[in-house]
């Protein structure tokens, strides 16, 4: 194995792209052999979420955000965690909607990249397909934001939010600790010309018989895939400023396939939906 190890070394110092060879291969900017533990550790369980009467602030309730498009169809709603705040709302779509999105973005499932300063990169901590969707691709996506938009409050219409992308992630698929908010004023988030990402909804439309949990390591706490429901969270604070408690990663699938739909919500047009708070650390 250690002669192996050095002919590979080897191979990389005597190659001419040896520095894209290292740009693709470099890991996000974190501590990563202190998080390495917990996220192993994360995805080795079905989740290590506080119980509901060790924390009455997590609770269940029937959603309706006051909107008059969910007073007639509430949905679901578990409060996983409040710092940083992680809901889970439950049977959020349907099994032919979840198939027919699926059915969508399969023929255009590429490599999946990352952003590394003001290129997208494929690495190999993230292993998996992605593709991007279009409003207009079919109706159905427009349903799927109008009821988005109902829970959240917010304005997922573009500039505002991205494309719907969906993500496939096959065995041994997965995405190491990350941000989904940029944390370089270079990243390739800021083309959009929208701000930051500050939010971000994602969409299990899969079940898998084991492993593909969405692991919080900073928080310490997991979340299993559960089919048609949809997680939500906060990425930055009402001040702008990046929510380091959101460090996140999506477990390696261990039997199964693994799909999921990010929408990802950007600062701008949320001012007076989520107004910025006077405390720096809200």
């Amino acid at each position: 194995m250690a002669r192996n190890v050095l002919k590979y070394e080897k191979l990389l110092a005597e190659s001419p792209n040896q520095a894209v060879v290292e740009a693709v291969i470099q890991r996000p900017n974190v501590p990563h052999l202190q998080t390495r533990d917990t996220y192993e550790g994360l995805c080795q369980t079905l989740g290590s979420q506080p119980t509901h009467y060790q924390t009455p602030s997590l609770h269940c309730s029937y959603e309706t955000s006051s909107n008059p498009y969910l007073l007639l169809q509430p949905v679901r709603k578990e409060v996983i965690h409040l710092e940083p705040y992680v809901v889970l709302y439950h049977d959020f779509v349907s099994d032919l909607e979840a198939q027919k999105i699926r059915g969508l973005a399969e023929p255009w499932l590429q490599r999946s990249v990352v952003a590394s300063g003001e290129k997208q990169l494929p690495v190999e901590y993230r292993i998996s397909k992605s593709a991007w969707l279009k409003d207009t691709a079919d109706p159905m996506l427009v349903t799927l934001d109008h009821r988005i938009a109902a829970l959240t409050g917010l304005d997922v219409q573009p500039p505002y939010a991205e494309y719907l992308q969906v993500v496939n992630y096959g065995i041994g698929g997965h995405y190491e600790p990350h941000f989904d908010h940029a944390t370089s004023p270079s990243s390739p988030l800021y083309r959009m010309k929208s701000g930051n990402r500050v939010a971000t909804f994602m969409i299990y439309l899969s079940s898998v018989e084991a492993g593909g949990a969405t692991a919080f390591i900073y928080a310490n706490f997991s979340v299993p895939v559960v089919k048609n429901a949809a997680l939500f969270w906060w990425n930055l604070h009402r001040s702008g400023e990046g929510d380091s408690d959101t460090l996140h990663a999506a477990c390696p699938v261990l039997v199964g396939d693994k799909w999921v739909a990010n929408k990802w919500i950007h600062e701008y047009g949320q001012e007076f939906r989520r107004p910025c708070s006077s405390s720096p650390g809200d």
